[in-house]
């Protein structure tokens, strides 16, 4: 496969940060999605150059369509001729809480922000791909959207249509070789898990730890590599022995 450009959403910290950097690493030229911190994704830039690699920053929101188009567009207009050849689905949001007392708007919020994100994105960057004849598709979604997790009916429901759409898609495209797969995180140490008793949850995972953002992103690295252009429409926990 060529290597080209790879667009991480929600590259600014955690799980995408380290994927982005691995990603640069293998030698794509990572694009760099954030929404707000662009603080935080000027030190993932930094850092993927000062190790060598080439990053640039695509802030857009990954729910709103409009953005999305306009900052795609501008980011063609600038790089004619360039393809993006890795596009990884990475923002989400959690908003836990049980069923009965959880909002419309915490509700709605994770779901659009997994599933929505997924729709524009990949939308505008698959004609590239199937007129390339070549491209990797990886959705991250999560152990809760296989398995189902207390407290998270809105990101479990948010990550298992992440998994249905992964299946579907892939079979739609598998002959032009464009693959499509999702990796499925358990518990990781980044800012979104700060908030969970590690503690207690490590007494729920078979291998007794948390797992790091670079295991996640060594997954990824291979989905997207030639020697993965067999393997499409898997979902791969990536979860201690979890599910």
């Amino acid at each position: 496969m060529n290597k080209e450009y790879a667009l991480v959403t929600g590259a600014s910290r955690g799980i995408g940060r380290a994927i982005a950097e691995r990603l640069a690493k293998d030698g794509y030229t990572v694009l760099i999605n954030y929404n707000s911190n662009t603080a935080a994704a000027e030190a993932t830039k930094s850092a993927i150059e000062s190790a060598g690699g080439k990053a640039e920053l695509l802030p857009f929101n990954v729910c709103d369509g409009k953005a999305i188009e306009s900052a795609l567009r501008g980011w063609e207009a600038a790089h004619e001729g360039a393809q993006i050849s890795v596009l990884v689905n990475n923002a989400g949001i959690r908003k836990d809480g049980l069923m009965v007392f959880m909002t419309e708007e915490d509700w709605h919020s994770v779901l659009q922000t997994s599933t929505e994100a997924f729709y524009y994105i990949t939308h505008h960057v698959l004609g590239g791909m199937l007129r390339a004849r070549h491209g990797r598709i990886v959705n991250v979604t999560s152990i809760s959207g296989v398995i189902g997790m207390p407290g998270q009916a809105n990101y479990s429901a948010a990550k298992a249509a992440l998994i249905g759409a992964t299946k579907a898609l892939s079979k739609e495209i598998a002959s032009r070789k464009v693959t499509v797969n999702a990796v499925a995180p358990g518990f990781i140490c980044t800012d979104m898990t700060a908030d969970l008793d590690e503690e207690a949850l490590r007494k729920t995972i078979p291998a007794g730890r948390f797992g790091r953002p670079e295991e996640v992103a060594a997954l990824v690295s291979f989905l997207c590599s030639e020697e993965a252009g067999y393997i499409t429409g898997q979902v791969i926990n990536i979860a201690g022995g979890m599910g």
